[in-house]
């Protein structure tokens, strides 16, 4: 018996209802794309059932990928990560060293934000205070003198061990001295910040400095110099003439520490943080706004010179703020201790970091013009107790 074979649809002529079946049932499993066989088989009285098969095309996915178009795709892709990065370079840089800055109301809180900042680093007024010379003022505010708390004739100490929350001041009242200078002096502290809870000072029955004799002292000139009298100094040394030997201490009752002495003490004594040439372009105080003409306040005085000047620390302290502000541009706040902070502004760069202890004259960062700036220069400012304070008044010229 002769076998036919069809390859596609069979006519309809030739269909039988097994034939339909067949193609009902391979439609609903068209996603297959196999070859189907139906076995060949001939049965008594029927014609042969006919065969189908479909195949799908191969595809050849490296004639896709040809070498030019792998370079094209890499260069985009290579284009794609380098242009959003070096955008965002070319911006900061732009919106750092090329000029003023549109300010817009952000520029009174910024001036807000800055000195509520200056006032968290202001030392809290504790219960003793001093004035100017160092004399110790009660709570009402006034001096206190040898008087008013009882002045011994012969000199003694006692130790005391400084607490937390203890300053100099505080210290002197507890003790009834009425000048700080006294302690000053008699413990030789060159600078008051570095009296640390746990140290051990040394405390007078009276206020006065201790003074080292020189060759051609004597106590004629002691007395005048210190307007304390010949018998007080006896007194309170228990000296019995008055041959003196070079080297030895004596105590000058009264006495008090010259104002230089005293301020270096307390690094009280400013530097200029510029130590090169340099031309003041705009004072503390009143003043004309320089982009707008408007009648404003300027908070520090500006020191103009070459962009990279380099910008140090007035005085000792710690950097407790730094970054970036519309105004200031790069900035840096550097807090003195006992009340004394200062601020660094329009700086192009920033060379110290944030909690960083820095000692007087320590380079900070280079003078630029970054921020609400017309040119390179450095905004200096100075604060003592949260308030403004001429900064040329400070400085040590």
């Amino acid at each position: 018996m002769q076998i036919i074979s069809y390859v596609g649809s069979a006519p309809k002529s030739r269909s039988s209802a097994r034939t339909k079946s067949l193609l009902l049932k391979f439609r609903r499993k068209a996603f297959k794309f196999s070859e189907f066989e139906h076995s060949k088989k001939v049965f008594s009285g029927a014609r042969a059932v006919p065969s189908f098969s479909f195949s799908v095309p191969s595809v050849n996915f490296r004639s896709l990928i040809r070498p030019a178009r792998l370079k094209r795709i890499c260069f985009f892709l290579l284009l794609c990560l380098f242009v959003p990065y070096f955008s965002v370079k070319i911006l900061n840089y732009s919106q750092a060293f090329t000029g003023p800055l549109e300010m817009g109301e952000t520029f009174s809180s910024e001036i807000e934000n800055l000195n509520s900042a200056m006032s968290k680093f202001a030392m809290a007024c504790s219960e003793a205070s001093f004035d100017e010379n160092g004399n110790v003022l009660s709570d009402d505010g006034k001096i206190l003198t040898p008087s008013s708390v009882g002045l011994a004739k012969a000199i003694s100490y006692q130790s005391y061990k400084v607490k937390s929350g203890d300053t100099i001041s505080s210290i002197a009242l507890k003790f009834g001295l009425t000048n700080i200078s006294t302690l000053i002096s008699v413990n030789g502290i060159d600078n008051v910040r570095t009296l640390m809870a746990g140290q051990k000072i040394r405390v007078p029955n009276q206020d006065g400095i201790v003074y080292t004799i020189s060759k051609g002292d004597s106590l004629n000139l002691l007395s005048v110099k210190y307007h304390v009298s010949v018998e007080e100094i006896l007194d309170a040394n228990e000296l019995t003439d008055e041959i003196l030997s070079v080297g030895k201490e004596l105590f000058i009752p009264g006495a008090r520490m010259d104002s230089a002495s005293l301020k270096k003490a307390m690094g009280e004594l400013f530097i200029c943080p510029i130590s090169q040439s340099y031309k003041i372009s705009s004072y503390f105080g009143h003043r004309a706004d320089p982009f707008t003409g408007v009648p404003s306040n300027h908070t520090g005085v500006d020191l103009a010179c070459p962009t990279g000047t380099p910008v140090n620390a007035t005085m000792s302290g710690k950097i407790v703020q730094l970054g970036w502000s519309n105004i200031f541009g790069n900035y840096v706040i550097i807090n003195h201790g006992n009340g004394y902070q200062t601020l660094y502004g329009h700086m192009s760069k920033i060379l110290c970091r944030n909690g960083q202890n820095v000692s007087q004259g320590t380079r900070i960062g280079l003078v630029g013009s970054t921020g609400y700036s017309t040119g390179p220069h450095l905004h200096f400012t100075v604060y003592k107790n949260g308030r403004l304070v001429d900064p040329l008044s400070l400085l040590k010229r």
